[in-house]
């Protein structure tokens, strides 16, 4: 059976993926499935660097403000979610994509990710809920040292359920990771990353984007966001941060200070996950403009 070729743009925050997906998307005849774990949120939209109406160009972007703040929307959900989208972008004649550096998600769509059925355990869980995030994520360090580095402490919804995972199966999730990859691809997939040799221009990025963000009114975006029913805007970089200030536990310039610094540790945690995948066809963007970014990502999609 034939299978669908997609094209994937992955890397780090700030790095260019967006703009890159969309100029190939004209040169290509492709369609944009973005895959960032917040861009899925209505309402969340200066803080997560969703594009713009002007920034897409008039090419189509899917998985964008899918759900609400409330609703819990897993990978799997995302991942099955995406793969229909995917299909019936390929049934359009167009290329499929995808466009984000939520590295789970997007090995989950290429690599065919079986999640395991495992269930719920309440009285488990309500067992850890007493514990701080420090002490959950030492607890599944134990438990689960893969998944303890690739997942950050603040993240406590999936601290806690790699614990449960490993409390009804006795199989650490990063072991019902690796087994679910065994499988082969549905897709013929070509993945370029956005890689930065030089971490001091890709921080000056960084930097200048959260300035960029606060200048289009990211403040007041946080102030809207309904904190007590938005669990996961908690957890958004650049949300968690800026509440601090509205809670009068800092002053601006330290939450902003902090919200820098949150991204750039984001950005090593992407660059690592992407660095052990061979399969990606890597682009160095340090000192290079979007023409020349271009040119190098068409020499990886020429024989599509």
């Amino acid at each position: 059976m034939n299978k669908i070729k997609i094209a994937a743009i992955v890397g780090p925050t700030a790095s260019g993926k967006s703009a890159l997906a969309v100029m190939l998307a004209k040169k290509y005849r492709g369609e944009v499935v973005s895959c960032d774990s917040m861009q899925i949120y209505c309402g969340l939209d200066i803080g997560t660097a969703k594009p713009t109406e002007s920034e897409k160009c008039g090419i189509s972007h899917h998985m964008i403000d899918i759900a609400d703040q409330s609703v819990s929307f897993s990978c799997a959900d995302f991942t099955a979610a995406a793969h229909k989208v995917i299909a019936e972008i390929a049934e359009r004649g167009k290329l499929p994509i995808l466009c984000g550096g939520t590295g789970l998600y997007i090995d989950n769509i290429i690599y065919d990710t079986a999640f395991p059925e495992v269930g719920a355990d309440e009285e488990y869980r309500n067992s850890l809920s007493e514990l701080s995030n420090e002490e959950l994520h030492a607890k599944l360090s134990v438990a689960d040292p893969k998944s303890a580095m690739q997942i950050h402490p603040n993240n406590r919804k999936r601290v806690i359920r790699a614990l449960e995972i490993y409390h009804l199966t006795g199989i650490a999730k990063s072991e019902w990771d690796k087994r679910s990859h065994t499988s082969e691809s549905r897709y013929d997939a070509t993945v370029i990353g956005l890689f930065c040799s030089d971490r001091n221009y890709l921080y000056s990025r960084i930097d200048k984007r959260v300035d960029e963000m606060l200048g289009c009114g990211l403040l007041d975006e946080v102030k809207r966001v309904n904190f007590a029913n938005s669990p996961t805007a908690s957890q958004a970089i650049g949300y968690k941060e800026l509440k601090e200030y509205l809670d009068g536990k800092c002053s601006l310039d330290e939450a902003v200070s902090n919200l820098k610094q949150a991204t750039r540790n984001y950005a090593k945690r992407q660059l690592t996950w992407f660095s052990r995948n061979e399969n990606i066809q890597r682009i160095d963007i340090s000192g290079k403009t979007a023409g020349e970014i271009f040119a190098e990502a068409e020499k990886s999609l020429n024989s599509i």
